[in-house]
């Protein structure tokens, strides 16, 4: 009557409203830290298995391990840009998209150690700058995703609790702290036991089941409430 609309013919929700739809569409930390952790300490298993492969397949020279490393470490700060840039464009919910790019990470883990012989044996001649753009190429789309996932878990918890610092300084604890785990099971001979190729496909079973938990999680987030 007096000409004002009530919050069902306005165009904007109640605040009540708009904070259910947010608790609506959040994932509770008891899942994203866990899966992140494990997450990071597949990552480390990755690096320290395909740096030793392609230093057995390209050679352990200073230059060649230098080359490599190199090679790992741009593919990961590429991914990172890309990975903030994206999550701004995505239409996906950014927990599927992180879902997405852990299955993509465990699908190239499961072959990558027969794609780096092959690349090996198409480039015995390498040498120098040579190796590098080989190490780089071999490893660039699996790091690119690898470093895309930081960023697009960090915009998705910023979205839901609006707290750029703690959203960022959790998560880079929760995969380092992973990646920290890694390397100390690494160094008490999980090689060793499992081989190269078998450690890689247990670090690829992990992020395929990452990928599992969190697209379950959010699709039946509802059900956390």
């Amino acid at each position: 009557m007096n000409g004002v609309p009530g919050p069902e013919l306005s165009g904007t929700a109640p605040p009540s409203l708009q904070a259910s739809r947010v608790a609506s569409d959040r994932l509770p930390v008891l899942v994203i830290y866990p899966v992140f952790l494990i997450s990071g300490g597949a990552a480390i298993l990755y690096q320290l298995a395909w740096q030793r492969s392609l230093f057995r397949l390209l050679g352990s020279s200073m230059e060649s391990v230098t080359m490599i490393v190199t090679a790992f470490m741009l593919g990961l700060g590429l991914g990172s840009l890309a990975g903030g840039a994206a999550s701004e464009r995505f239409r996906w919910p950014l927990p599927l998209v992180f879902g997405a790019f852990e299955i993509g990470i465990g699908a190239f883990g499961f072959i990558s150690m027969p794609l780096f012989s092959w690349m090996a044996s198409q480039t015995t001649e390498a040498e120098g700058l040579s190796i590098g753009l080989i190490a780089f190429v071999a490893v660039l789309l699996p790091t690119l995703l690898m470093g895309a996932t930081l960023p697009i878990l960090v915009a998705y918890l910023v979205r839901q609790s609006g707290n750029v610092g703690r959203s960022v300084g959790m998560l880079y604890f929760i995969n380092t702290l992973g990646s920290a785990i890694a390397s100390l099971v690494a160094s008490l001979g999980i090689f060793r036991l499992l081989g190269l190729s078998h450690t890689v496909h247990l670090a690829a079973g992990i992020n395929v089941l990452v990928a599992i938990v969190v697209i379950s999680a959010y699709l039946t987030r509802g059900k956390w409430r």
